[in-house]
């Protein structure tokens, strides 16, 4: 469930990934490759809390299309 803050509305982890459709190691990898950004925003657990922007950005890198570069012989 959301979490609202100061009129903001944030996603943990586990609901980012369900949202998304990928996994938690693979976000955990994407943030480590500097493929997404990790969030920018923690709870005092220092859970991380996604913003809706930082969400789309995600849903963004899920559906992008990259070719293929398979080297013919």
């Amino acid at each position: 469930m959301p979490v609202k803050i100061d009129g903001r509305v944030y996603y943990r982890t586990a609901e980012v990934c369900q949202i998304v459709g990928i996994g938690k190691s693979t976000l955990f990898r994407w943030i480590r490759q500097n493929v997404v950004n990790d969030a920018e925003c923690r709870d005092r657990k220092g859970w991380r809390l996604f913003a809706e922007k930082e969400l789309r950005s995600l849903e963004a890198e899920t559906k992008r299309i990259q070719k293929n570069h398979v080297v013919e012989i």
